[in-house]
């Protein structure tokens, strides 16, 4: 059973320049005198199918725009029997066109496509849809069976062609929506952030106007000057964010299904990428600067959880180059994760100093180490991707599978390496280890 009910989306300049050609091809090749496209337009239920005229030949001016009116199909069918309508079109499709030379098989080929020796309606057809329909006539030549089967190619071609042409209406319509919605979450996103930023300056002043009340010798001022520390360098991420998303927009350009591959690489190329992945500038920098505060955060976050955090900072260590900002990211996220991966009762412990030479240069490294869970063999090639958690996930420890990925990705950026050992207990099969290797500064500029 043949459905009607094909939505009408309107056709695209491809799909008309199509029909243009074929019917020139009826007539230039077959000699029809006149010909015409028509496509099937969706009525409420219990109503006559109606049909858009898209492209008519000889009439040029019948080309299909937005404010071509609808017509009825008996309108084409243009034979005056009011009982034919779109439905009843199945029983001109129902058997394979007849070929004959006799009379009586001409006879039998004229009543198969209804419309008498001289004039042909065939439906388009793709997947038991009717689309639309072809019309052709011939004023003086009767329609022979070789004839026929070219007609029927031109109108098998013209289907296929409308459904690609409907799917990529519908495609590049989600495409829109995608866009749409992409834009009403960066809109979601700024307000997020600007409401964000107001209490966090409020939280940033009020931190330095207490640190200044505290006396040097006070216990508490090494934890407010944490806050007054981690208020700002979370105030220099949204800063970075919000000039990432001023980037995006300014290079943004609407991506639709005809945007070739090399534009949107150019497209892709000419946005910067996220943070941390900008840039960075590299300077001589002392570990224990970045260090020693991290140690004090980390010790309050490890003692509400039961656990013993230690560290091992000999008093002189060589200078390494790095980022201050991206060091401290780095060593934030492994020590983090000591302590989340860490269970109760647990060691956690900070070592700093250690030296290796690698390809002729010196490399001074960072290890934090953990009695914790440990790290699958299975999961530690993909450890470092974006996203993955391996054995992790199927746990009851959130994360989001970025933490190491954004270390890795830093450390490159410095000019580093990164070194994972696990376990560390080749008997309970416990404890991780990661190291960062950071090259050090020549002794002649090892100067502060």
């Amino acid at each position: 059973m043949f459905s009607s009910t094909y939505p009408f989306a309107p056709p695209s300049r491809d799909f008309i320049a199509l029909c243009q050609s074929q019917v020139l091809l009826l007539a230039q090749g077959l000699k029809a005198d006149w010909s015409g496209v028509y496509l099937t337009q969706e009525n409420q239920e219990g109503t006559q199918t109606h049909l858009i005229p898209i492209v008519v030949y000889p009439a040029a001016e019948t080309i299909w725009d937005k404010n071509t009116t609808s017509i009825g199909l008996l309108d084409v069918w243009n034979k005056g029997e009011s009982q034919k309508t779109l439905t009843n079109i199945e029983s001109l499709v129902r058997s394979k066109p007849l070929r004959g030379k006799t009379n009586s098989q001409k006879t039998q080929i004229d009543d198969h496509y209804g419309m008498g020796p001289y004039q042909l309606v065939l439906p388009l057809i793709h997947q038991e849809i009717v689309v639309g329909l072809l019309v052709t006539k011939r004023k003086d030549y009767r329609w022979q069976p070789d004839e026929l089967t070219q007609v029927e190619t031109i109108a098998r071609t013209l289907a296929i062609a409308h459904y690609l042409d409907h799917s990529q209406n519908w495609y590049q319509h989600q495409l829109n929506q995608q866009q749409i919605q992409q834009e009403k979450e960066r809109d979601r996103l700024d307000d997020l952030f600007h409401q964000l930023r107001n209490p966090l300056t409020a939280l940033r002043i009020f931190s330095k106007l207490l640190l200044k009340r505290l006396l040097p010798d006070d216990k508490s001022r090494s934890i407010v000057e944490n806050i007054v520390r981690e208020s700002e360098h979370l105030q220099d991420l949204i800063k970075d964010f919000e000039t990432q998303q001023d980037a995006i927009a300014a290079n943004e350009e609407i991506i639709t299904l005809t945007t070739d591959s090399i534009s949107l690489s150019e497209f892709r190329s000419n946005i910067p990428s996220l943070p941390p992945s900008k840039s960075l500038t590299l300077s001589s920098l002392d570990i224990k600067e970045i260090l020693e505060p991290l140690l004090t955060s980390s010790q309050t976050i490890a003692q509400e959880k039961g656990i013993n955090l230690t560290s091992n900072l000999p008093k002189h260590l060589s200078l390494i180059w790095g980022n201050g900002p991206a060091l401290r990211e780095v060593l934030s996220n492994l020590i983090d994760n000591g302590i989340k991966y860490t269970p109760k009762g647990g060691k956690v412990r900070i070592r700093a100093g250690l030296s290796c030479v690698i390809d002729e240069k010196e490399y001074q490294g960072i290890a934090i180490e953990d009695n914790g869970y440990g790290i699958p063999a299975a999961d530690q090639a993909h450890i470092f991707e974006r996203h993955y958690r391996g054995i992790q996930s199927q746990g009851n420890i959130t994360g989001s599978g970025l933490g190491l990925a954004i270390v890795r990705d830093l450390i490159n950026q410095m000019q580093g390496k990164i070194e994972l050992i696990s376990p560390t207990d080749k008997d309970k099969k416990t404890g991780t280890t990661f190291i960062v290797w950071l090259s050090v500064v020549e002794k002649d500029l090892n100067i502060k």
